[in-house]
């Protein structure tokens, strides 16, 4: 009785395995399902294979290195960090520091006007508020009156 429950928890353990390596390897045939969802013959034949090499006491690691030679990197869908994923994988990270520099700066920019520091350091008593904004409004240059881009799709437009 216990060698037939050992060889249930067994083939229950074969069938785990399989099921999460097929879960993460991309069907060569479909390109969007995993070979667990495919019905191609392709994925058929991969899961069969699967099977076979945890059956003969392979580990997950060895299988995956197997259909990554076999099939090529695509066939994973967790590609692996290199030199040549680097960019791939850093690129949000550099978009929300680049993001969070540009907030950060204008942050500061805001705070710290010149202008208004200058004049606060002449009365001797910060401005209010509504001085600030005037202060602001009357230091800060107009936009630029020449080619802009509004004004080259408006030309655009009329002709």
């Amino acid at each position: 009785m216990e060698n037939k429950d050992d060889e249930v928890k067994k083939a229950q353990v074969v069938e785990a395995r399989a099921r999460n390596i097929s879960h993460n390897v991309r069907c060569t045939e479909c390109g969007s399902q995993s070979i667990e969802d495919s019905q191609a013959d392709i994925a058929i034949l991969l899961r069969k294979l699967i099977r076979d090499e945890i059956q003969s006491g392979k580990s997950d690691k060895e299988i995956y290195k197997k259909l990554e030679e076999d099939y090529g990197e695509t066939v994973l869908y967790t590609p692996k960090f290199d030199m040549q994923t680097a960019a791939l994988w850093l690129s949000p990270l550099l978009v929300a520091g680049a993001a969070a520099g540009v907030w950060a700066y204008k942050k500061h920019r805001q705070k710290t006007n010149v202008h208004i520091m200058a004049l606060d350091l002449v009365r001797g008593v910060p401005l209010t508020p509504k001085e600030k904004e005037t202060m602001l409004d009357l230091l800060t240059p107009p936009p630029p009156q020449g080619v802009t881009p509004s004004s080259l799709w408006s030309r655009l437009r009329g002709r």
